[in-house]
């Protein structure tokens, strides 16, 4: 199911803490990045934070500049973002002021959470324990959110990072020390992805610096990670690049170690050949032994082929015997040129596990309009 684009927004000290033990709030950010934040805010559907944080910090979670909100109101949108919390026990204090500040607010909890729940907002149940898939999917189908700002705490970003649904992590470092072992850190222990993640900013803010980084991990099995949004987005970027044919689908194809770092990628009719696949020409840019390659996933726009008449083997078969194990695509191959073509049901019976995420359909076809009609 599509989620919202999930941006992490936290500011930490040089030693990786969110915050001292002292009684107020240790305030990390400069002037104007709190400016910065704000203008963030004003550009999401909703601000979410974990109930600790409300107790901790009492936010408000406001657009504070007028002329931002004005500029939502202009666009059709609320003036202020929705406001969103995250409990399991439901243990809300009601006079927060989280819930007397800004417009609409919603709390997602538990079945027992639900019950106990006393406050002046949407109180949404995922059952009975807290599931951040069902979350996203409720934001995303029911709430309308297409852009989630996190604000924390550590505990929630930490999980959303974990379980591969941070499509940003925006990270602000304040030229200070807290080394106290008992302040919060903004990460706890456990797995995250391996590798690196892509570095898409820095930038120098008074004294303080933001890095923007996107996870680039692709995820396992059947269950789709941010990341792998990330790279089939990629794809059909690629397919954007193919020479026009009226006898072929343009496509693009990445592939993808399991620790994020891109192999090789390619699109249709690449380098002049003008029958080569865009999962034969990535492919063919990586060499059969490499290790990575039983552990890496194709993001192709279009399914892979399972029948062609231009080469020997089609691209189901170029990926069966490169050993990848998993496929990311956005668009099933329609009778267009071949009926029935399933690339999809080939590779699955052969034990590949193939994730169709449809909500790129329409970026995939983009390219591909003269032979759709």
């Amino acid at each position: 199911m599509p989620y919202p684009y999930v941006l992490l927004s936290a500011a930490v000290s040089l030693d990786g803490y969110l915050d001292d033990t002292g009684p107020d709030r240790l305030l990390l950010s400069s002037p104007a990045d709190f400016d910065r934040v704000d203008e963030v805010r004003a550009s999401v559907d909703a601000i979410l934070v974990g109930a600790g944080t409300i107790r901790a910090d009492n936010p408000r979670l406001l657009v504070n500049d007028p002329d931002r909100r004005a500029a939502r109101l202009a666009a059709g949108r609320p003036e202020y973002p929705l406001k969103v919390t995250v409990t399991a026990t439901g243990e809300l204090d009601p006079e927060a002021k989280f819930w007397h500040t800004g417009g609409a607010k919603a709390v997602y909890t538990t079945d027992e959470g639900a019950e106990r729940a006393r406050v002046a907002a949407d109180v949404v149940s995922l059952g009975p324990e807290l599931d951040w898939r069902r979350l996203l999917e409720h934001l995303h189908d029911v709430r309308g959110v297409r852009r989630l700002m996190v604000e924390g705490g550590g505990t929630v970003h930490t999980q959303l990072l974990q379980q591969g649904l941070a499509d940003e992590l925006q990270l602000v470092l304040a030229p200070l020390f807290v080394g106290d072992p008992k302040a919060p850190r903004l990460f706890g222990p456990g797995g995250y992805q391996a590798g690196r993640l892509r570095l898409l900013e820095t930038r120098r803010i008074e004294d303080v610096v933001l890095t923007r980084y996107e996870p680039t991990a692709p995820g396992t099995g059947a269950v789709p990670s941010a990341a792998d949004r990330h790279w089939l987005r990629l794809a059909c970027e690629l397919a954007a690049d193919c020479p026009p044919s009226p006898t072929a689908f343009s496509v693009g194809a990445v592939v993808v170690a399991s620790d994020g770092t891109e192999l090789a990628r390619g699109h249709s009719r690449e380098a002049g050949d003008p029958v080569v696949h865009a999962e034969e020409a990535a492919l063919a840019k990586i060499p059969p032994a490499d290790p990575r390659l039983p552990g890496a996933t194709v993001y192709t726009s279009l399914e892979p082929c399972t029948r062609r008449a231009s080469r020997p083997h089609p691209c189901a078969e170029l990926i069966l015997r490169a050993g990848v194990r998993r496929v990311v695509t956005a668009w099933r191959e329609p009778d267009t040129f071949v009926t029935a073509a399933d690339g999809t049901g080939a590779l699955r019976e052969a034990g590949v596990s193939v994730l169709v995420l449809e909500e790129y359909e329409t970026p995939a076809k983009a390219p591909n309009g003269h032979l759709l009609g």
